[in-house]
């Protein structure tokens, strides 16, 4: 029998939004944490914990303590995680840990992002009490995301860095780029119907497969083969929050009836820098942490009734599908909220909201779901396994440090002063805003096996687009990697 004190739950939940008026983070941070309190106000004097999401938007220098204030919290500790989509989950799965090992009472995970008011340039001034306070303490891993190589190569924006694995599915599938988008709006526009029926989508509207693949003037291409409507879109003002604690809490707080159960969760990290990894398109790290998390649960995929995979470009929704033995076209589907293009990606905080929204949906309608979160160029993972019924066995963490030294140990190795034949391993064409070719990174495969990451040549750039150039031959000159075309 599972002590009540020891069995975590999500016990409420809150997501906010504001399309018009200036607002800051904090603010609608804020909202979306009344809301959850609000919910369970039998629990505010238990808060032991106030945990934020790495937040891009200004903010003050301790946005948990400041949030805490604002809700009239005294927890004992007030935190703020490192950069990454992965953060979300990790929290909740680290929250169930210390709720289970009986060292919190509850723990306030919240995040925002205001980048729409940023953008506009009429961000709230901000408030001197809160810029004064000291900073809160900083969790998780703060390495950068990609390493000289990618950098280079001009390999930064996430965007970038996506299509590179994007080709490599595209390749593998036997399409050009032309053709794999149009495969890629079949797999999207079911993201549409979903963001269309949430309450704070950011995009809430239908979208057939023709309408997110064909290039437009209102959906320019980007990096092939992404369109701007199969992107992840940060310009949204849109926070969320969600209040783990025990049943017996939630019972004590006459709320246990609203519990959804932390069923288990894991984490794992793929290669780090996305040069090194010996297969672009495919997601060890995310096969493991899934069969972790699910072996931990003593259940499978085929048990899930709703996933969450996280979705800020297609390919990582084909390669956490591929990863976790989905097929594309499962009639479950892969988002309750819409996904990040659609929904919308609030920085580092997206998962926080499929947290939050499959919590709603396994309160109202019951069964089993399962949400993934990533970090940096898909990177760092994290996954969590929810029910609305209470696990047999209890909370249970995955297990995943053998699987971790395997992954690690099979970085492939980059080099960067070198001369001479490759064949390319990804690969992606830029578009500049006339839609002509303005860059053309690739990673490649040297005869004796390093990796080289390289820019085209601009001479080279008229005659690459549109063109997919894994498996083509290429020669690679340095010291700062730039190649042309073989023959």
């Amino acid at each position: 029998m599972v002590d009540d004190e020891r069995l975590p739950v999500l016990v409420s939940t809150g997501q906010s939004l504001e399309r018009s008026e200036p607002v800051s983070a904090l603010d609608l941070m804020t909202r979306a944490a009344r809301q959850c309190l609000d919910r369970a106000p039998g629990l505010s004097g238990r808060v032991d914990r106030v945990s934020v999401v790495n937040v891009m938007s200004p903010v003050p220098r301790a946005p948990a303590t400041a949030l805490a204030r604002r809700l009239g919290l005294s927890p004992g500790r007030a935190e703020v995680t490192t950069i990454g989509g992965n953060t979300p989950q990790w929290l909740v799965n680290r929250a169930a840990d210390d709720v289970a090992g009986g060292r919190v009472r509850a723990v306030l995970v919240a995040g925002a992002e205001a980048q729409r008011t940023v953008k506009a340039m009429a961000s709230p001034p901000p408030d001197p009490e809160e810029e004064g306070l000291a900073p809160d303490p900083v969790i998780g891993d703060d390495r950068s995301g990609v390493g000289r190589a990618e950098l280079d190569a001009g390999l930064i924006a996430p965007v970038h860095v996506y299509a590179l694995f994007e080709s490599v599915l595209a390749h593998r599938a036997g399409r050009d780029f032309a053709e794999h988008r149009r495969a890629l709006g079949v797999l999207m526009a079911p993201f549409t119907d979903v963001a269309a029926d949430h309450p704070v989508a950011w995009f809430p509207e239908r979208r057939t497969p023709d309408e997110l693949a064909e290039v437009s003037p209102d959906n320019r291409l980007v990096a092939e083969p992404y369109p701007k409507r199969m992107c992840a879109v940060i310009n949204v003002d849109q926070a969320a929050a969600v209040l783990v604690t025990s049943l017996a809490e939630a019972r004590r707080a006459g709320v246990a009836g609203d519990a959804v159960f932390c069923v288990s969760g894991a984490e794992a990290n793929d290669v780090w820098f996305p040069a090194a990894r010996p297969d672009p398109g495919s997601s060890p790290a995310i096969a493991a942490a899934a069969s972790a998390a699910l072996d931990a649960a003593g259940t499978g995929t085929d048990d899930i009734g709703a996933f969450d995979l996280y979705s800020c470009f297609p390919c990582a929704v084909q390669m956490a599908s591929a990863a976790m033995g989905l097929a594309l076209d499962d009639s479950r589907g892969f988002t309750v909220t819409g996904g990040l293009p659609y929904f919308g990606g609030p920085g580092n905080d997206y998962t926080l909201h499929a947290i939050a929204t499959m919590a709603d949906r396994l309160r109202r309608s019951g069964g089993t779901g399962l949400v993934t979160g990533l970090g940096w160029y898909a990177t760092k993972h994290a996954v969590g396994l929810y029910s609305s019924a209470p696990p047999a066995a209890g909370w249970r963490r995955g297990e995943t440090s053998a699987a971790q030294a395997a992954i690690d140990a099979s970085a492939v190795e980059v080099c960067a002063d070198v001369v001479g034949p490759a064949v390319v391993v990804a690969s992606t064409v830029v578009a500049g805003r006339s839609g002509a070719p303005a860059a053309a990174p690739v990673v490649a495969k040297l005869d004796d096996g390093r990796h080289v990451a390289a820019a085209a040549e601009d001479e080279e750039l008229p005659a690459l687009a549109g063109r997919n150039l894994v498996g083509e031959r290429i020669v690679v000159s340095g010291p700062l990697p730039r190649f042309r075309l073989a023959g």
